[in-house]
């Protein structure tokens, strides 16, 4: 009898060891190691994944920790481990739910096209499976742009933080969601128009709200610009693919205003690359035959503003179509320096036109 209880006696000293020494002991996982753990894993499966990845070490100890602390449900996610970390750390972890997110920066102009592949490269998913999304989840603002053909113009541009966990339908609805936040900040949309379907957007803060530039009497009214957000964000596309100083963009605007107000064509550049982007056909590069490009989007052809946006403007771009500045001007034209010169006829233009030449000759 004495021989037996010796024996239980050093089997529960041996267990207790090796459990404290598997639970304890910390580990140094692979550099840089990511192990995704999907929704619906049972606790097995969870430590056969982290000890496969060589995060723990054994599957047995961790399960034993868990159903001592059973009340904690371990979190679904993709985690990052770089630093040594024992079970009991890695287990705390799960039960926070400390996953890792995914950064994606989108700079304000660019297009679904760029959106899609800033996603892929931050390792989200591929390029191609967010444009599927971005170029049919349009139910996203049918109830601000109701012929939209996809949710270009209303992916907001932002610094977001994303997980593998969600969809792209979670992450363009992020976008959108963030786009509604601005637009009501800025007077685009009314406090009490529709919130983006989908309770997995992210929250974003939105950019700190900034005073808006004084409107023209001979554009358009604020009345106006509130209710046709369609309009506006289209207009605030071309705005942000012409030029990135803001304080130019109220001008711009008013240029292409006028334009519109006495029917001439627009003539914007951006609007041909745009065409080419969606034909497939774009080589990087713009060259006179391309004035020809047959689409409804080539604002050389056809008089007054593409069918939809040709990239997603920011807040800046979106308060200069909404208030553009008063002006007689019908042309601009780069400069040398980033900024643009601006005419009242076309003799006045093709004058710019030529110094700008000379200049570009000059460097």
């Amino acid at each position: 009898m004495r021989k037996v209880l010796w024996l239980i006696l050093l089997a529960t000293v041996v267990f207790t060891g090796w459990l404290a020494w598997a639970l304890l002991a910390p580990n140094q996982p692979p550099a840089q190691t990511f192990v995704l753990l999907h929704p619906g894993y049972s606790t097995r499966r969870i430590a056969s994944e982290l000890k496969s990845a060589g995060i723990i070490r054994s599957e047995d100890a961790f399960v034993i920790w868990h159903y001592l602390h059973h009340r904690r449900s371990l979190k679904a996610g993709e985690y990052l481990f770089e630093k040594p970390a024992n079970a009991i750390n890695v287990h705390r972890r799960l039960v926070h739910g400390d996953v890792y997110f995914h950064t994606v920066v989108v700079p304000e102009g660019y297009t679904m096209f760029e959106i899609a592949r800033a996603i892929e490269a931050a390792g989200l998913g591929s390029a191609t499976d967010f444009l599927k999304v971005a170029q049919s989840d349009t139910a996203l603002i049918s109830d601000l742009a109701p012929g939209a053909h996809s949710l270009e113009g209303y992916l907001f541009p932002e610094t977001y933080e994303f997980t593998r966990m969600q969809s792209m339908e979670d992450i363009s609805a992020a976008m959108v969601k963030q786009f509604r936040q601005v637009a009501r900040q800025i007077g685009l949309m009314p406090p009490s128009q529709g919130s983006v379907a989908g309770a997995a957007a992210n929250e974003v803060q939105a950019p700190d709200e900034s005073p808006a530039q004084n409107s023209s009497e001979n554009n358009r009214s604020t009345d106006v610009q509130s209710n046709d957000v369609q309009t506006t964000v289209t207009m605030a596309s071309i705005i942000e693919k012409e030029t990135a100083v803001p304080d130019e963009r109220p001008l711009v605007a008013s240029v292409y205003y006028n334009r519109l107000a006495k029917r001439i064509a627009l003539d914007a550049d951006p609007s041909i690359i745009y065409a080419e982007l969606l034909a497939g056909t774009y080589q990087g590069a713009l060259h006179h035959s391309d004035v020809q490009f047959n689409s409804p989007y080539n604002t050389y052809r056809n008089v007054g503003l593409p069918p939809g946006p040709i990239g997603n403007p920011g807040k800046s771009a979106l308060e200069a179509a909404m208030h553009p500045a008063q002006s007689d001007y019908y042309y601009f034209v780069a400069d040398t320096s980033g900024h643009h010169r601006f005419a009242h006829t076309i003799e006045e233009h093709n004058k710019n036109v030529a110094a700008y030449r000379r200049a570009m000759r000059g460097q």
